[in-house]
């Protein structure tokens, strides 16, 4: 990997996971309103090439932002049910979650208010770390990437907070020590 990395290198590396090019591949058949493969299964997935592991190693799940203005329970549990059935072939733990409804769970689940979004990005955007903070999704015949902060942090195995309005120390250092143990290469920016 360079020391610089690029779109065409974070793709490349992003694809040498096959459950990632395989949600890439079917995603635009599920018709989603701006809907993208989001956080761990990227960065994981590069930092597995960087240090020689395999493509999948460490990677919990793979998380899917959508952003639908009907932010019904019902209507995202009918997208979590045909995502569940579009991917039953796939030996891992697939999440879908629409970022219309986020705040209105957010406070309960994490004790802190979350505003309400406009698109999926706004949620990449609120994501603990920098280097958690990509997104890529198929677009035509290219791949579109969100990367706000870029891949420098990504390229460096460096994880740094992203001082937001929900930001959490407790939260930060669980993961990033959870990450460490799974990736004893990473350095860990204290908050």
């Amino acid at each position: 990997m360079p020391a610089i990395m690029t779109d065409a290198d974070f793709i490349a590396a992003v694809l040498f996971n096959p459950i990632n090019r395989t949600i890439l591949e079917r995603l635009p058949a599920l018709d989603l309103p701006d809907a993208w493969l989001v956080s761990g299964a990227l960065f994981q997935t590069v930092w597995n090439g960087l240090t020689n592991r395999q493509p999948e190693h460490g990677i919990r799940d793979y998380d899917i932002f959508y952003f639908d203005p009907n932010d019904s329970w019902a209507a995202e549990d009918a997208v979590i049910r045909r995502v569940k059935d579009a991917f039953a072939d796939i030996a891992a733990e697939i999440e879908i979650r629409n970022q219309a409804r986020v705040h209105l769970w957010y406070l309960q689940k994490f004790g802190a208010p979350y505003p309400p979004l406009a698109r999926a990005t706004e949620g990449i955007d609120r994501f603990l770390m920098h280097n958690a903070q990509v997104g890529i999704r198929p677009n035509g015949n290219a791949t579109e990437i969100y990367a706000p902060r870029g891949f420098d942090d990504l390229a460096k195995l460096i994880v740094r907070p992203n001082i937001t309005a929900n930001f959490r120390a407790d939260l930060y250092f669980a993961k990033a020590e959870r990450w460490k143990a799974a990736w004893p290469e990473i350095t860990i920016v204290p908050v």
